[in-house]
């Protein structure tokens, strides 16, 4: 284990005591542990073949059944970008980074093949196949962000262009049965405002072992987590109110705390989805 994935390690707990020796260790394993988001971007143009690269490299991801019911779009032009940044609460780095993806669900494309094959299609019309669908697309995605932090650039996933999905779609000219899941910046992270590795929950809270714990077990390491965010946030200026606790718990206390996305399923089945 080196150095500097002893320092990842402990970047990704917060820094509290020392990293654990791995038998283990490569450098897949130590760029996955450094991973941050990065938000602001340098005005630098991204090598040739970028984009077809980690095309591939998200299409090396699992896929189940091999269906591979996603596909990925794109943006380049500026003002369909500035469009999309406001749709996704004015976001500058939407517009800023030097590729921005948007990663579907597509359930149209297969669709469109069992017509043309003359088969029916009716499985299309369940939610199984929707939930299929977007976990293909997020694996793909996670495939190309890996991908693109092993070159030296910087990603952010864009969560927000699910607060207006309809005017998403029509500003990508999605067709029926295609869901844009989320957004991808990439490029070269700007020098002069680094990007720091956030902290997460203590292994003792996510990890469960042969059956699902108490929720009374974890209070204690949620309150030395709430601790450590707050002087994450402090130190990183980020302007966060209240603890991790009160500021996660605020995401889910009313439907208007979603931002748009309470209404999803609405929004689904006018994009011609059943969700059976």
């Amino acid at each position: 284990m080196s150095d500097r994935g002893v320092a990842y390690f402990g970047e990704r707990y917060g820094g509290e005591g020392p990293a654990p020796r791995f038998a283990q260790w490569n450098e897949v394993i130590e760029a996955l542990l450094g991973h941050r988001s990065v938000r602001r971007y340098a005005p630098r143009p991204l090598p040739e073949g970028t984009l077809e690269l980690l095309v591939a490299a998200a299409q090396s991801a699992p896929s189940s059944s091999n269906l591979q019911l996603w596909s990925v779009l794109s943006v380049q032009d500026a003002e369909r970008r500035r469009r999309l940044s406001e749709l996704a609460g004015g976001q500058a780095h939407v517009r800023d980074c030097g590729l921005f993806l948007v990663w579907l669900a597509d359930l149209q494309r297969l669709g469109e093949l069992a017509k043309h094959r003359g088969v029916g299609h009716e499985g299309l019309d369940y939610l199984e196949m929707f939930v299929m669908a977007v976990v293909d697309a997020a694996l793909a995605a996670q495939n190309a962000l890996v991908a693109a932090e092993s070159l030296g650039l910087g990603t952010v996933y864009i969560g927000a262009l699910r607060n207006h999905p309809e005017a998403v779609a029509a500003e990508l000219g999605l067709p029926p049965q295609v869901f844009a899941t989320f957004g991808l910046c990439v490029g070269w992270p700007d020098a002069a405002t680094p990007a720091s590795i956030k902290p997460r929950l203590p292994q003792e809270v996510v990890l469960h072992r042969e059956q699902y714990g108490a929720f009374e077990r974890s209070v204690g390491a949620l309150d030395a987590y709430d601790q450590l965010m707050e002087r994450f946030y402090t130190k990183e200026r980020m302007g966060v109110q209240g603890s991790w606790s009160r500021h996660s718990a605020a995401r889910v206390e009313s439907a208007q705390a979603l931002r748009g996305r309470d209404r999803l399923r609405a929004a689904l089945l006018a994009m011609g989805f059943q969700l059976q």
